[in-house]
């Protein structure tokens, strides 16, 4: 009897498409792939959609302007050079937009206990700010939350874009520079002076 062959190597597995470089993808969607543009969009649009957010307190604002973003950036795609990443682009298009929009808002406060939620457990430098020196431990969290979103909302749209990109989704100040189209020294600047304004808001709350 004929003993069975030992198998052969693996077949090589087929890339999977999240694996695709941004690059690539863009170029395909150029040329009218809307299936790679797709796949840009299930890229980048959760973390979009949580900047924006975090800068209206307002989930159907947040869901319009990422909405926005995108379809402004599918209209301008035959524009981008790949100067910069993808990844930049379409944030410096989300900032611009969401920034327009806050300033247009001005006068419509919408900041309610319903749409508190700014995962201040994902906010190390935040939460810093007051538990380091609010002597009550046992502090409710959605109250950590509320004051903290009162206290952003209360920032200009610039620092408030600044603490965003950089505490909650954790941009460097370099890639932050480049969104919102400063040098590396302006971002520091806003970020420190967006703390300092967070603290005094907070003072009250910290005696």
């Amino acid at each position: 009897m004929t003993r069975p062959s030992a198998p052969g190597p693996e077949p090589d597995l087929p890339v999977e498409r999240e694996e695709i470089s941004d690059l690539l993808l863009v170029r395909r969607a150029q040329k009218e792939d809307l299936g790679s543009y797709d796949a840009l969009v299930r890229r980048y649009q959760e973390r979009i959609y949580a900047t924006v957010y975090h800068m209206t307190s307002n989930h159907e604002d947040a869901n319009d302007l990422t909405q926005e973003t995108f379809i402004k950036a599918f209209r301008a795609l035959k524009s981008f050079k790949g100067d910069s990443s993808f990844y930049t682009w379409i944030y410096r298009i989300a900032v611009n937009k969401t920034i327009n929009f806050l300033k247009q808002r001005k006068n419509r406060v919408q900041l309610s206990l319903n749409d508190v939620d700014f995962s201040a457990e994902n906010d190390p430098d935040l939460v810093a700010l007051i538990s380091d020196k609010n002597p009550r431990r046992d502090l409710n969290l959605s109250e950590l939350q509320e004051k903290l979103n009162g206290a952003m909302q209360k920032l200009s749209e610039h620092h408030r874009m600044v603490v965003t990109l950089h505490d909650v989704q954790g941009l460097s100040h370099e890639e932050i520079g480049k969104i919102m189209d400063c040098n590396i020294g302006t971002v520091r600047s806003r970020l420190f002076y967006a703390r300092q304004q967070m603290q005094a808001y907070l003072s009250d709350y910290l005696k």
